[in-house]
């Protein structure tokens, strides 16, 4: 269902959704009152759309992919499916990890979602987001960008800067990472504060083994601590 451009929201994130992603991310969910799931642009093959990170062997890190149909490369996250046998595949997949990373601490409300049927993809990880959300005490309003009146011509930070304006932002809050991509000048002619979260000092990298094996108070009090330390681009 679009989204009432009526409906205001004064600080605005925009993120790929991500599968099980790592806290710092979830810092950005505690920073802002609307955050926009980004499923308007293409889908990337190296990404962490499709795959969590829940460990490392040695320097490799240990993926948690889902199962997903083949599609071609210019496939937007939001048109993604899954395979026809996804649910079994991936219920194996997650068997092979519960041996090794105690997946049985995970809280009821991520094992109900791991363990449904696969049948939306973003649906699939936007409820994803919205479960660890809820664990953690986050209370954003979660939106797709394909529900907002966005040109499709827009790219980079104009496309950007049109979710804000949409949702009647006047600042817009990014992860550390992204301070190349943004010109604080266009977002200021636009009515938009630009700021950027300081880089995540946690000690919990990887959020699906956190939420089995870290107090959730202890991870959310982590998360909000990072999405309180952020700089005003100039």
């Amino acid at each position: 269902m679009p989204v009432k451009v009526s409906a205001i929201s004064k600080s605005v994130a925009v993120m790929q959704p991500y599968f099980y992603p790592y806290p710092a991310y979830f810092a950005l969910l505690a920073a802002v009152e609307t955050f926009v799931i980004y499923d308007c642009v293409q889908f990337p093959r190296r990404g962490r759309v499709h795959r969590s990170e829940v460990g490392r062997r040695g320097q490799q890190p240990i993926w948690l992919t889902l199962p997903l149909l083949r599609q071609s490369r210019a496939t937007l996250i939001r048109d993604l499916e899954f395979a026809p046998d996804a649910t079994s595949v991936f219920r194996e997949r997650l068997g092979l990890l519960a041996n090794k990373n105690n997946y049985d601490r995970l809280p009821e409300p991520v094992r109900r979602h791991l363990t449904g049927e696969l049948s939306d993809v973003v649906g699939f990880l936007h409820e994803g987001l919205h479960v660890t959300a809820a664990l953690l005490g986050l209370t954003p309003r979660i939106v797709r960008s394909s529900s907002l009146p966005i040109d499709p011509a827009l790219h980079g930070q104009e496309r950007i800067i049109a979710i804000a304006e949409a949702l009647g932002a006047d600042r817009y809050v990014n992860a550390s990472g992204g301070r190349n991509l943004y010109d604080p000048r266009l977002f200021a002619r636009h009515g938009l504060r630009l700021e950027f979260l300081r880089p995540y000092q946690g000690d919990h990298w990887h959020m699906l083994p956190a939420l089995g094996t870290v107090p959730l108070d202890e991870l959310a009090n982590s998360i909000r601590a990072s999405a309180a330390t952020r700089d005003v681009a100039n």
